[in-house]
């Protein structure tokens, strides 16, 4: 750089150079600057009175490189506004990659505009990074849109679009975009891996497909780099299937932070307390530098587990690596604390924050106090929630248990009466069970389902069985105006019966029936699943939004604390 700038001075002091050979010159030292000194080569985009794009785009790359997002929509603007140089397809690329990482969604909508515009929309190079904007930015169905007017597809766009469909949770599109690239005769990569078999992790109940996609890398000989171990790794945690990631976490002969904390986090979801602790000294053991999510992994299983002295000691060796917690460590915390019944404490520790609580966290607060029957302490919890979040159904049903927990029946009516005024209508419970390689969805009191007659059937047996075992029906959690009768009727409505209705209806012993819930399992559903695991001698699986559930012979692993 020391003779970088001394040419520089001299082609400035220079008396006989035309400004055009001037900037020729300038240029040549900028693509040097550009990658040792962003900086200074910003500056000297500035002093060339002729810069060609290229000029243009070295810097643009450098900002990049740097990790400075906004600075190359900026030069961007520039450029388009002056009209000189007009930009290229490398241009638009970065420009898009930029926007990407900014989450700039507007400035790269209007990229997009001067895409076409410009007469590059049918580059592959400008295609696959409009698809990657779109992904990034979650919005899968304007990716879509430019993934179907490729007329190249390459392994790059397969992948993205793979990954898109992954990260918003859409499942079957993913899988079947890879069974479609399979189709189109191209060989997917590492990243189309990691997205399909991310997508099978996200839907937690997508095992069959994931063993299937296990068995392809293997089939052929496809190289297990790091990430799609990792992803291995987490989707069979997250698909309940805990003892095989830990036999893919064992067979990977090089771990990181993220590989270490997707088995930690596996460990703590199914309520495997010991597990993840011990994993988590191994992992102090072998020098890897614990993560955010490491720590977030062995908070939530001292909070499943009860130990609330070691989670203040976890807390604390947090602080002191001077890891400044996030939102969900604070929210670890209080969990932790609140299944202790700590609820001082737990309201002490959120007074401390040093940011505001967020909705999880008065919730968990809100749950709480209605477990110990605090009212007071509960309603003001309460309104802290709902003036956050005033149209959210969940706060509301929360606070009518509250209610119902002290048997304040006036008060609870008033609460659903004051959710009908406002037109706040509860989110429907849907599970999902993986038959055959299909996901097939079920939403609480939804009898579409093509074999719905037949899982009609099964529940009424069911049902029979159960109430011949001495279950009485905890009508209590359904909380509508109607007869004792009428609520039974309802309890056998919910999701994860029906789920489990089909999944007896087309499995059959030793096969393990995996259930996955978008909501938390109800007291009279888990009391019930225990029951049918043990009178019909099956295995059931439970993923709620909470964690983990596994039932064997009328026993679960949650040991009725979840």
């Amino acid at each position: 750089m020391r003779i970088l700038r001394q040419i520089h001075a001299h082609i400035v002091a220079y008396p006989h150079s035309s400004p055009p050979s001037r900037s020729f010159l300038l240029s040549k030292i900028l693509c040097f600057a550009a990658y040792r000194n962003i900086r200074y080569a910003r500056t000297l985009l500035t002093q060339i009175a002729y810069p060609s794009v290229f000029s243009y785009n070295t810097v643009i790359r450098g900002l990049i490189l740097e990790g400075q997002s906004r600075g190359p929509i900026f030069l961007f603007r520039k450029l388009v506004r002056n009209k000189f140089p007009l930009a290229n397809t490398f241009t638009l690329a970065f420009v898009l990659k930029s926007c990407a990482i900014a989450s700039a969604f507007e400035e790269g909508r209007q990229v997009h505009k001067h895409v076409i515009a410009s007469g590059f929309g049918g580059n592959l190079h400008v295609q696959t990074s409009l698809l990657n904007f779109y992904t990034k930015r979650e919005n899968t169905e304007m990716a879509r849109k430019v993934f179907d007017e490729m007329s190249d597809r390459n392994v790059v766009a397969w992948s993205a679009m793979i990954g898109g469909y992954a990260r918003v949770g859409k499942v079957n599109e993913a899988l079947e975009l890879f069974r479609e690239m399979q189709k189109d005769g191209v060989m997917p990569d590492e990243m189309a891996m990691v997205g399909a078999i991310s997508a099978c992790a996200v839907s937690g109940g997508a095992l069959e497909s994931g063993e299937w996609l296990h068995a392809f890398i293997y089939k052929n000989e496809m190289k297990k780099d790091l990430e799609v171990s990792t992803a291995l790794v987490n989707m069979y945690a997250k698909c309940g299937c805990i003892d095989k990631a830990k036999q893919v976490f064992d067979s990977m002969p090089v771990k990181d932070a993220k590989a270490w904390s997707s088995m930690i986090v596996g460990y703590s979801i199914h309520g495997l307390v010991k597990q993840a602790l011990e994993t988590f000294r191994e992992m102090e053991e072998a020098e890897v530098e614990p993560n955010h999510v490491s720590f977030i992994g062995v908070l939530s299983a001292c909070a499943h587990g009860g130990l609330v002295a070691d989670g203040k000691k976890y807390w604390f060796s947090m602080l002191q690596n001077k890891m400044e917690p996030s939102l969900e460590h604070y929210g670890c915390m209080v969990d932790m604390f609140c299944r202790a019944n700590l609820v001082e404490e737990a309201c002490d520790f959120v007074n401390s924050m040093p940011f505001s609580p967020n909705p999880a966290i008065w919730r968990t607060l809100l749950v709480s106090c209605k477990r110990n029957k605090l009212l007071q302490r509960g309603e003001i919890v309460a309104k802290q929630l709902i003036q956050m979040e005033p149209l959210n159904a969940e706060n509301y049903i929360l606070l009518s248990s509250l209610y119902g927990s002290v048997s304040d029946w006036v008060k609870m009516s008033h609460v659903r009466k004051l959710m009908n005024d406002m037109g706040i209508k509860t989110v429907p419970g849907c599970s999902s069970i993986e038959i055959d390689g299909h996901v097939h969805e079920f939403v609480m009191g939804d009898w579409s389902h093509p074999d719905a007659m037949a899982i009609r059937k099964v529940l009424w047996e069911v049902m029979d069985r159960v109430q011949r075992s001495g279950h009485e029906p905890w009508i209590e959690s359904v909380l509508h105006n109607v007869g004792d009768g009428e609520k039974r009727d309802v309890l056998w409505e919910h999701s994860e019966r029906l789920a489990i209705g089909y999944g007896l209806l087309k499995t059959k012993a030793p096969v393990v029936i995996r259930i996955v819930k978008n909501l938390r399992i109800c007291v009279d559903c888990h009391q019930v699943t225990k029951i049918i695991s043990e009178l019909y001698e099956r295995e059931i699986i439970v993923r709620d939004r909470i964690r983990f559930h596994r039932f064997i012979d009328g026993i679960c692993s949650c040991n009725d604390l979840w």
